[in-house]
């Protein structure tokens, strides 16, 4: 499917009076299996492409190359809408305009950009800070008229709530309403009350809510969280917190045992080759045979 209907269909899915369930992928691999599960969208994670690609805590450490480069690879591997986490847009605003062109291009669908200060900071850490509203207003204008197609959306993300207060945080998001973003995230949350009054502030724009497990941010059920009044439910790295205790436990059952078969806790050989998409391949390669 071509990303600009897949950029279509993503806007009109967000106009439905339901609330969307979004889990992150770090890779391509987590993408297709996202995919495969059922979930409707994808979220390209900075934190778990930093954790995965360089086994390195998420303070900033990847740029956009290798964002781009990921997100290209899991626009090819499924055509699921894929929000984009493009930290702070890599700069001035001059390098928002260019991120925004750039990942428009890898295949995302809507791309998230943020107020924290270079180098960004997990929202689910201490120390982070925030620039100054006017500087942050203009990576959301930026961003918002960088965009060549007009149902990619722009997902603006504030930090304030750890530095400045809820209430600040909130006002933030007004103001990037007010700059063209089409969706707002008011990151780390710490209490129902909170997380209540995002929605009923922000009425009539789309807010994401960010669900990390052991993090800052009361973990609610889907339904609760859309009766609210939020349109998207994040959980960023579950896959990925669950790939690493998969990964520690049939590890240690190696380690324990000195070997390892079917019986253990790994998935399959047959399930692996069908999840990258194998026997697609094989079909190919006949296609194309060549005949003597």
């Amino acid at each position: 499917m071509l990303n600009h209907e897949i950029n279509r269909q993503f806007r009109a899915r967000l106009a439905e009076d339901r609330a969307l369930l979004l889990p992150g992928a770090a890779n391509a691999l987590a993408a297709r299996i996202i995919a495969d599960m059922g979930f409707e969208a994808i979220y390209l994670s900075g934190a778990g492409l930093t954790n995965t690609y360089l086994g390195m805590p998420d303070l900033g450490f990847v740029g956009l190359p290798e964002i781009a480069q990921h997100t290209s690879t899991i626009r090819d591997a499924t055509d699921l809408p894929i929000i984009v986490d493009a930290d702070t847009g890599f700069g001035n605003v001059l390098n928002v305009r260019h991120t925004i062109r750039t990942l428009e291009r890898a295949g995302a669908s809507a791309i998230q950009i943020e107020d924290q200060v270079n180098p960004k900071r997990c929202g689910h850490f201490s120390g982070k800070d925030v620039v100054g509203l006017d500087e942050a207003r203009s990576r959301i204008k930026a961003a918002a008229d960088a965009r060549q197609d007009s149902n990619l959306l722009i997902v603006a993300r504030t930090d304030a709530r750890s530095t400045l207060g809820p209430e600040a945080a909130i006002e933030r998001a007004q103001a990037f309403i007010e700059d063209g973003a089409d969706i707002t995230f008011v990151e780390a949350p710490e209490s129902v009350d909170e997380l209540r009054a995002i929605p009923q502030r922000l009425a009539g724009t789309p807010q994401l809510v960010n669900l990390v497990v052991g993090g800052r941010t009361p973990i609610m059920p889907l339904d609760e969280l859309g009766q609210m009044g939020f349109k998207l439910i994040l959980y960023a790295n579950v896959a990925l917190q669950g790939a690493v205790l998969g990964m520690q436990n049939a590890l240690g059952q190696l380690k324990a045992k000195g070997s390892l078969d079917e019986s253990g806790p790994v998935a399959s050989f047959k399930e692996r080759q069908r999840l990258v998409n194998k026997p697609f391949y094989d079909e190919l390669e006949k296609r194309y045979a060549t005949r003597d």
